[in-house]
């Protein structure tokens, strides 16, 4: 996954960078310095998620948002600020950025929301219709009969949740944490968090498996 990172203060770019590193299957392929320079390498790199900051020296983040969706219509834009005004929000909202992080920023904090952003991205690229269910699991917002919005705890997200279900389901010999992760970009502690978290649902059973060599593996079943 490509990701571009605009923000002017050099040591806040620098630490997004090294948390990015951290992550497996992405690359920061552009830093950008003002909101003029982040239109035009958006436009170069074609970037898959773009970490924008509100305060650059020439325009607001906010305001440059609806120039950066031109520049690269696929890219899935999240907010980092210091910004705590509902207006800068409510302009966030209205321009679709996927995520919005108030500094300082945790890394799993923003890990959470990388992983948001590829989910997303993988969903819309998938050519299944939306039916109701599948609006309202996005949006988590409309109560229905046929699909009551789940009241997840911290670090679980919507999105990946569907993504780790579906994945899941379609593994009938089991799959450990780590080689689940690989199937939709994520690190092998992200994969273990929502795996536990379908067992603790009893949406899926776990085993260890001995092997010939080495400690043995935490293997996953759906039920």
């Amino acid at each position: 996954m490509k990701i571009m990172i605009a923000e002017d203060d050099y040591r806040v770019a620098e630490i997004h960078e090294q948390f990015l590193k951290k992550m497996k299957n992405v690359d920061v392929v552009a830093k950008a310095q003002n909101a003029t320079e982040a239109v035009s390498l958006a436009n170069m790199h074609q970037p898959d998620v773009l970490l924008l900051d509100v305060y650059l020296p020439d325009r607001l983040g906010v305001d440059v948002l609806p120039e950066l969706h031109q520049a690269c219509p696929d890219m899935q834009i999240v907010l980092i600020t210091a910004a705590t005004e509902k207006t800068i929000f409510h302009k966030a909202l209205q321009n679709g950025v996927v995520d919005y992080l108030v500094k300082p920023i945790a890394f799993e904090r923003l890990q959470q929301s990388v992983d948001k952003a590829k989910s997303l991205r993988k969903w819309l690229q998938d050519k299944q219709p939306v039916d109701q269910q599948a609006a309202d699991q996005f949006f988590q917002g409309a109560k229905t009969k046929h699909a009551p919005p789940e009241a997840l705890p911290k670090g679980i997200d919507q999105l990946t949740l569907e993504r780790v279900r579906t994945l899941l389901r379609q593994q009938s010999e089991g799959v450990t944490a780590e080689a689940l992760g690989r199937k939709f970009g994520a690190s092998r502690t992200t994969s273990r968090r929502y795996l536990e978290y379908l067992i603790s649902t009893n949406e899926a059973k776990a085993e260890l498996e001995y092997g010939i060599v080495g400690r043995p593996e935490r293997k996953y079943w759906a039920t």
